[in-house]
């Protein structure tokens, strides 16, 4: 852990101060704001690792684009030729003209360099602000050149239909300069977000990131050799050698291109081998990628709204709740007599407010630890007898312990919400996946196969699931290159539905059918008196379900407990509420006794950080880890420690680590403060014994010259314990 991950000293800053911004328009490459940093988490994060993959995809769609030809000529002038295989896979290619190949040519090595210089700026070889502009160019140029050499194609020598088409070579290159554009915005938005000082201006890349850009580019550059092998070997051109590659990899096995000879049966062995290593590989890195981005910003951002929100309803004692619901503070009055106070209250002898002094103010429900109170109208108002203002809830969390409770809870909730929005996410981007495929595909393969929508959904279907049939495949020139580009978008996107899947709906199923089993197969004894408690205790029903409970006059249930206002002391703060037991530290009466415990509880919690890093420690614990935090406290001038509160912003249960990491990192920094203690109060210890033996010796020297006995009693004051002047401790 790194010293950025430790709260800060200062006191919290108020809840309605809002945040410094730089001017919306005003360039600040200075400024780092870590909540910016969250918003912007797509554009500082995913975006550089999408780059990283468009680019080595879109150079193997411009090598395609520059070894297969733009058009052809179709056999039986565009029908169907009636076999199991497309007109499109008989046509014979028209050759290109040369201005098409060196400007083509130009192209593919622009985009190389592009990537070149994206991948020295994750190295940090060459600086963010000279590469990523110099990636940005060199892409723009690339997808400018082949949109210009497609449209020069499309004016100047364009097929003539019905016998000639543009062939899988043109598509490849519609397709290469579209990812081109798409990589080139997206790093357009990382750099307007970091001119705009929203993060540092470094990839900040860790290891999983690192190696899913290694695995993606080795991925296509295996794709693309393996492409060029099978088209030696098989015969097929190079763009039917790469759909042919795709599939296999893919596992989805179409059926309509297959090795025919000896020599590309054995190469697929070894490619495909390779290849789905290469596959299993990049899947298991987006699978980290997706998890440490939903923990670290989506998820992260989440958990701030939900705390600010929760603890802008927190009060902490009667008088905090009074003031927050607009309710008359306690009598002051000396002589014990009742009386009214300020807004109609009344009062009684003890100075404190009766229930019918709230019903006069308005009307309170009481809901568990939630307070609502709706002040009534003013008599003079229109229809005053109403209600007024929309009622305050406050959550009443007097108890530390409460408020713990309070950030568990709002753990818990934040555990539903991530995998409820992890699941919402992968679902809705496999049904756009799904439905927008299969739209594309009817379309594209109109002129060969005539499907309809039904039967293109199928076909997505089939093949996004790898079952692979065969009756359905792409067999047009543009249904081809399409389904490449269609089929790695997939990858991602599968991956992330069977991830989200696995923590939501089969977690689910198993736990419904171990709960099945627990009445059926596998008894559990003493499971039907469990179910007929719960089901007949109106009273756990109740609190479970929300039962509201209207009391005038009476405070939140608390720990089990229901107090009238009265029985709530306004001045005594959480903290000083005594503990309702005590633990094994709380018998500790020496500092030595700590300090052995302290080293204890270290092995303790070293063991949890190896094992169960994500280990959650009850109150009971974080009551004796405090403890042992704090007992090395020094005094005026010393090291000073960090306070926090549980629901606040420095709350140690909230932060980005573990709770196991940050309690080690805090005993072993007051394990440091112990070892510093005792190495001072040696040296003083040193110090007094040499002025001990001074004082002596002087002592006998004035005894045996027959002076005085010495006025005072010899070096008594050095005996005791306690700390020498200016505070310095020793001991003896």
């Amino acid at each position: 852990m790194t010293p950025d991950h430790i709260p800060p000293l200062s006191k919290k800053p108020s809840r309605w101060a809002s945040p410094i911004k730089p001017p919306r328009w005003k360039f600040n490459v200075s400024f780092v704001c870590s909540s910016s940093a969250q918003r912007w988490w797509f554009a500082s994060t995913a975006v550089p690792l999408i780059a990283a993959t468009i680019g080595p995809f879109s150079n193997v769609l411009s090598i395609v684009s520059l070894v297969s030809p733009w058009r052809f000529t179709l056999p039986n002038n565009g029908t169907p030729d009636g076999t199991g295989r497309g007109s499109d896979d008989a046509a014979v290619g028209i050759a290109d003209p040369s201005w098409e190949l060196i400007p083509n040519s130009i192209s593919i090595i622009c985009g190389f360099v592009g990537h070149l210089f994206l991948l020295l700026n994750f190295t940090r070889r060459v600086r963010y602000i000279i590469a990523l502009p110099l990636t940005i160019l060199f892409w723009l140029i690339s997808a400018l050149i082949l949109i210009a050499v497609e449209i020069a194609m499309a004016v100047y020598v364009p097929p003539k239909p019905p016998g000639q088409a543009y062939s899988q070579g043109f598509w490849h290159s519609v397709l290469a300069s579209l990812l081109y554009i798409i990589g080139s915005f997206l790093l357009s938005i990382n750099m307007i977000g970091y001119f705009r000082g929203h993060y540092p201006q470094n990839f900040e890349l860790d290891n999983d990131q690192r190696t899913l850009i290694l695995q993606t580019m080795s991925f296509f550059f295996w794709l693309a050799g393996g492409s060029g092998v099978f088209c030696a070997l098989e015969g097929f051109t190079y763009a039917d050698s790469l759909y042919y590659a795709q599939v296999s990899v893919l596992t989805i096995g179409f059926g309509d291109f297959a090795p025919k000879t000896d020599a590309g049966k054995g190469f697929l062995f070894v490619f495909q081998f390779v290849g789905i290593i290469f596959l299993a590989l990049v899947i298991s890195s987006l699978t980290r990628f997706v998890g440490n981005i939903g923990t670290d910003k989506i998820i992260k951002r989440h958990q701030v709204h939900k705390r600010e929100l929760i603890f802008g309803r927190v009060v902490r004692s009667e008088r905090e709740l009074r003031e927050r619901l607009g309710l008359p503070p306690k009598s002051q009055g000396n002589d014990g007599a009742g009386g009214e106070a300020e807004g109609g209250a009344v009062w009684d002898s003890e100075g404190y407010a009766r229930r019918p002094s709230v019903m006069q103010l308005g009307k309170m429900k009481v809901v568990g630890r939630t307070v609502t109170f709706n002040e009534k109208k003013n008599e003079g108002k229109k229809r005053g007898t109403g209600l007024g203002r929309r009622g305050k809830k406050l959550l009443m969390l007097e108890k530390e312990r409460d408020r713990f409770e309070a950030v568990r809870q709002i753990q818990v909730e934040l555990m539903r919400w991530k995998q409820s929005w992890a699941a919402g996410t992968a679902i809705l981007s496999f049904i756009l996946l799904w439905t927008i495929g299969a739209l594309v595909f009817m379309f594209t393969e109109k002129r060969i196969s005539n499907l309809g929508y039904f039967d293109c959904l199928y076909f997505c279907f089939v093949a996004l699931l790898t079952i692979g049939y065969g009756d359905l495949s792409p067999k047009s020139s543009l249904g081809k290159p399409f389904f490449i580009v269609w089929s790695i978008v997939a990858v991602p996107i599968v991956t992330v539905l069977i991830q989200a899947m696995s923590k939501t709906v089969v977690t689910a199923v198993n736990r419904g059918t171990f709960r099945l089993a627990d009445f059926t197969v596998m008894p559990k004894k003493g499971v039907f008196d469990q179910f007929l408690k719960g089901t007949n205790n109106p009273a756990s029903a109740g609190r479970g379900g929300g039962e509201e409970e209207e009391e005038k006059g009476k405070a939140p249930e608390i720990g089990g407990e229901r107090r009238w206002f009265e029985d709530v002391d306004p001045e005594i703060a959480p903290d000083e509420i005594p503990p309702a037991e005590s633990s094994t530290v709380d018998n500790a009466t020496h500092a030595a006794e700590l300090a052995q415990m302290l080293c204890e509880t270290i092995k303790a919690v070293a063991r949890d950080v190896r094992i169960d890093p994500g280990r959650q420690y009850s109150f009971e614990e974080w009551r004796e880890f405090t403890k042992l935090i704090q007992f090395t406290k020094t005094g005026r001038g010393g090291e000073q420690l960090t306070e926090w509160d549980w629901i606040g912003e420095d709350s140690p249960l909230l932060t980005d680590v573990g709770e196991a990491e940050w309690v080690l990192e805090r005993l072993v920094e007051s394990l440091g403060r112990w070892v510093r203690m005792q190495e001072q109060a040696k040296y003083w210890d040193e110090v007094f014994e040499v002025m001990d033996v001074a004082w002596k010796r002087q002592s006998r020297s004035l005894d045996e010259l027959g002076g005085p006995a010495g006025g005072r009693e010899s070096a008594s004051w050095l005996e005791q314990d306690g700390e020498g002047e200016k505070g310095r401790p020793f001991t003896r």
